[in-house]
């Protein structure tokens, strides 16, 4: 679940990155999946 979230958060990162957005929205994007990395790793590793 978590991770399947991770994936779909990081290819739109990556596809914003590639087409050249806003930066706001790609720091927006990464600041979320930062987030959703950290949530996973930390259910992970408990």
């Amino acid at each position: 679940m978590l991770d399947e979230k991770i994936c779909e958060l990081r290819d739109k990162l990556n596809e914003s990155v590639i087409s050249g957005e806003d930066y706001e929205i790609v720091y927006d994007l990464s600041i979320k999946l930062d987030a959703l990395i950290a949530e996973y790793y930390s259910a992970v590793c408990q």
